[in-house]
């Protein structure tokens, strides 16, 4: 019978956890932090007015953004059994935004006497795709804007910011479905 060459065994780890182990933890625990929005007391000063700053802000962009919809609904009004939903939802992000909770219902946030005035109505393409297009880019830019903002959010701000975001990301989408 022929020797069968022996390998040499593999060296025994060490007891405990690894390195890469210890590196996954912490960013867990670093990312539960930032979403139950631990801080410390020297933070806590700077927080609630950081907070209404983003909230005046998200606030704002959104009811620019609902002002380009009213301008493409004024432009082509053929899209508004297209465009009304995603309006509808533009309108109660705005409010949800300056209330810092979400509007009782739909009729509530489609008032325009609330609030300060938009800005002045963005020029609408000619093109019904085209004004579409521009709608969905205005939501796809605002939606990114969030998603990065929401990094330096508390908690609450965060969530809020994730939601709306991923709101903005999917209107983006539904504005260019079929275009393909």
């Amino acid at each position: 019978m022929s020797a069968v060459p022996s390998y040499p065994t593999a060296p025994r780890s060490r007891p405990g956890p690894r390195r890469r182990s210890l590196l996954a933890g912490a960013a867990g625990v670093a990312s539960a932090a930032l979403l139950a929005g631990c801080t410390d007391s020297a933070d806590s000063d700077e927080r609630p007015s950081a907070a209404r700053r983003l909230r005046a802000k998200a606030a704002k962009d959104s009811r620019e953004l609902l002002g380009r919809y009213d301008a493409v609904l004024a432009a082509h009004p053929s899209l508004a059994d297209r465009l009304r939903p995603l309006r509808q939802e533009v309108a109660r992000h705005a409010e949800a935004f300056r209330d810092g909770s979400p509007s009782p219902s739909p009729s509530a946030s489609s008032s325009s006497s609330e609030g300060p005035t938009p800005a002045p109505s963005p020029s609408v393409p000619a093109d019904e795709k085209d004004a579409l297009h521009e709608l969905a880019e205005a939501e796809r830019a605002l939606s990114d804007r969030r998603g990065e903002a929401l990094l330096d959010a508390p908690a609450e701000q965060a969530r809020l910011l994730a939601s709306v975001a991923a709101a903005g990301a999917a209107h983006a989408y539904l504005l260019t479905e079929g275009d393909k």
